[in-house]
C-alpha cells in the first residue's frame, strides 16, 4: 500500500507540474508575440536585397569554366559565372533563404561528419512560441545552434577562394584611380601626406578587422547592410547602403572625368564645333567614352568584364613602372622638393588619400567568400602593405619629379615623347571602359528593386534605368570637371564616412560592453578623427569646386 500511495503521488506532482507548464505557455504567449514580431523584423530582408550578389563580383576569382564562357544563356540571376557553378549561384540567391532545414541537415552530414554534437541545452523546457519563432526566422538566417561561430563556415559552399585569390581580389578593390592623384594630394598638403597615408592604411586595415568581428557577432551576417542592420536596425542598414551606392554612383562620374583629361592630352587639338559654338576636347572626350561604355552596362552576364577589370592590379603596376621609368631613365629626375605642411590644403589632402582606401564595401563579401576565413586578417594586412608601396612610391616619385606643378592625375604631367608616358596614358584611358559597368550595376540593380515586379522584371525598363545612370553621370562630369576636388570630396564625405566613422559605430553597438575599455576608446578615438576630415575635406573639396 505504501508503494502505491507512493506512485499516486508521483502521478499528481507530474500532472500539477505539467498545468504549470502549460500555465506558463499561455502566460508568455503576449510577450512571445512580441517577441516573435521583433525578431520578424530583423529576419525579413530589406532594400537592397540585391547588394550581396552584386558586390560578389569584386569578391570571387576563381578560373572561369569554359561551360560557362560557351553558353548561350544570359540569367540575370547570375553577374558573375564562375566555376562554383550552379551549386554556389542557388546557394547565393538574394530572394531564397540560404538554406532551407532539410538542405542544412543534409549540408551538415555532408560537410563536417567529424564535429561534435552540439552542446545539449542548458534546460529541457522550451515553450511552444520559441519554436515557432524559430521555424520562421531559419527562413532567412543560419541559426544551427546557440554557438554562431562554430557553425559559421557552414553559411557558404566548401569552395571557396584561396589565400591568393582572396588576396587579388582586395588588392584589385584597393588598387583603382586613386594612385594617381597621390602626388596632388601631396602637393596639396606637403610632405605629412605621406605620413597621413600611412596612417590611415593602418586605421582602415584595422576597420576591416572590425567588420569581419561584425559578421561573426551573430549567424546570417554576409554584407556591409546586414551588419548595419545588426546594430542599428532598418535605418542603419538604409543609410549604410545610400552612402555606398553614392559612392559608386560618384566613381562612375571620376571615371568619365578621367577619361576626358586623359585622352585630351593625348589628342589635344580635337575639338567638336557646333552652331559657331567649340566644346573643349575634355569634355568632347567624356561624352566619346560614354557612348563606349553605354552598351556595356546593358549585359546581364558581366562575367567576362569582371575577369577583365580584375586586371586593376597589374594596370596599377604598370603604371607606378611607368612613373618610375620616366623618372628614373628617360632623365626626368626626382630633383623638386616641397614644403613638410600647407596647413590650407591639408583637408584636401586627406579627402585624397581617403579615397585611396575606401574597399570596405566589399571586405565583408571577401570574408564570407574565402575557403578559410581564419586567413582574413592576414589577406587583408598584406593588401594594405602592397598597396601602401604602390601609393606611397608613385606619391613620393610623381612629387619630386614635378613639385608645384604636379597636376590632378600624374599621367597629365608625364612628357608625351616618352614611350612609357604612352603606356601609362593609354592604361589609364583603357581601365574605366571595363570598370565602369561593374561600377554602376550594383546602383541599378538596387533601383530596379524599388520598382514594382512587373516592371522591374521588363528588359526595357533595366535599360531605361542604366542609359538613365549612364548619361546622368556624363552631365554631372561635364558640369564639374575637376578631377581632384571631386576625389577629394568623395573622400572625405563617403569613404572617410564608410571605412573610419560607420565600421567603428556598429562594433561598438553591436559588441556593447563586451569589448575592452582599450579597443572602445580606440573605436571613439577613429570615429571621431574620421568626423572631424570628414567635415574639414568636404567644406574644402566644396569651396575648391565652387
Amino acid at each position: 500500500f505504501d508503494a502505491d500511495e507512493e506512485d499516486e503521488q508521483q502521478q499528481q506532482r507530474k500532472v500539477s507540474s505539467g498545468d504549470g507548464f502549460h500555465h506558463k505557455i499561455e502566460e508568455e504567449d503576449g510577450e512571445d508575440e512580441e517577441e516573435e514580431e521583433e525578431d520578424d523584423a530583423l529576419a525579413t530582408p530589406r532594400w537592397p536585397q540585391s547588394y550581396r550578389k552584386s558586390m560578389d563580383i569584386y569578391s570571387h576569382m576563381p578560373s572561369p569554366s569554359l561551360n560557362f564562357l560557351t553558353s548561350p544563356n544570359v540569367s540575370r540571376s547570375s553577374l558573375l559565372s564562375t566555376s562554383l557553378g550552379k551549386h554556389y549561384e542557388s546557394a547565393t540567391s538574394i530572394l531564397d533563404p540560404l538554406l532551407t532545414d532539410q538542405e542544412f541537415d543534409k549540408d551538415e552530414k555532408r560537410l563536417t561528419p567529424s564535429l561534435p554534437p552540439p552542446p545539449p541545452p542548458q534546460s529541457h523546457i522550451v515553450t511552444v512560441s520559441s519554436e515557432t519563432r524559430l521555424r520562421k526566422t531559419s527562413s532567412t538566417r543560419i541559426s544551427p545552434s546557440s554557438d554562431a561561430q562554430d557553425y559559421h563556415h557552414l553559411q557558404l559552399p566548401k569552395q571557396g577562394c584561396t589565400f591568393f585569390q582572396a588576396t587579388l581580389n582586395g588588392i584589385n578593390v584597393l588598387a583603382g584611380v586613386g594612385v594617381l592623384s597621390t602626388p596632388y594630394a601631396l602637393k596639396q598638403g606637403g610632405w605629412i601626406g605621406a605620413i597621413i597615408l600611412l596612417l590611415f592604411a593602418v586605421v582602415c586595415c584595422y576597420t576591416g578587422i572590425l567588420l569581419r568581428k561584425c559578421l561573426e557577432s551573430e549567424p546570417g551576417l554576409v554584407t556591409y547592410p546586414d551588419i548595419g542592420q545588426a546594430a542599428f536596425g532598418r535605418i542603419g542598414r538604409l543609410v549604410i547602403s545610400i552612402i555606398l551606392y553614392v559612392e559608386l554612383y560618384a566613381c562612375c562620374v571620376e571615371f568619365l572625368i578621367l577619361e576626358g583629361d586623359n585622352l585630351a592630352s593625348l589628342f589635344p587639338n580635337a575639338h567638336f564645333s557646333f552652331n559657331g559654338r567649340k566644346m573643349e576636347s575634355q569634355k568632347v572626350f567624356s561624352m566619346i567614352a560614354a557612348l563606349f561604355i553605354l552598351p556595356t552596362v546593358w549585359l546581364r552576364d558581366l562575367s567576362l568584364l569582371s575577369y577583365i577589370s580584375a586586371g586593376g592590379v597589374v594596370t596599377s603596376i604598370i603604371v607606378v613602372v611607368s612613373v618610375w621609368w620616366v623618372g628614373a631613365v628617360d632623365g626626368v629626375g626626382f630633383r623638386n622638393t616641397g614644403s613638410f605642411i600647407n596647413f590650407g590644403n591639408l583637408p584636401v589632402s586627406i579627402g585624397l588619400i581617403g579615397f585611396c582606401f575606401s574597399g570596405h564595401a566589399v571586405f565583408p563579401n571577401i570574408y564570407s567568400s574565402m575557403k578559410d576565413r581564419a586567413q582574413f586578417n592576414r589577406v587583408l594586412q598584406l593588401c594594405f602593405l602592397l598597396c601602401i608601396l604602390m601609393y606611397g612610391g608613385v606619391a613620393i616619385m610623381g612629387f619630386k619629379m614635378f613639385g608645384a606643378e604636379t597636376q590632378s592625375q600624374v599621367t597629365l604631367n608625364l612628357p608625351k615623347q616618352f614611350v612609357a608616358s604612352k603606356i601609362a596614358l593609354w592604361t589609364t584611358v583603357i581601365t574605366p571602359l571595363t570598370k565602369y559597368a561593374l561600377t554602376i550595376t550594383p546602383v541599378a540593380l538596387s533601383l530596379e528593386e524599388l520598382l514594382p515586379t512587373q516592371v522591374s522584371k521588363n528588359h526595357f525598363a533595366s535599360v531605361l534605368i542604366r542609359t538613365s545612370l549612364v548619361t546622368s553621370t556624363l552631365f554631372v562630369a561635364l558640369m564639374i570637371p575637376f578631377f581632384g576636388f571631386v576625389m577629394a570630396f568623395i573622400g572625405s564625405f563617403l569613404s572617410l564616412t564608410g571605412s573610419l566613422i560607420l565600421p567603428s559605430a556598429c562594433y561598438l553597438s553591436i559588441s556593447g560592453r563586451r569589448i575592452p575599455k582599450t579597443q572602445a576608446i580606440i573605436c571613439v578615438v577613429t570615429i571621431f578623427i574620421g568626423v572631424i576630415a570628414a567635415i574639414a575635406g568636404t567644406y574644402s573639396s566644396v569651396t575648391g569646386i565652387i
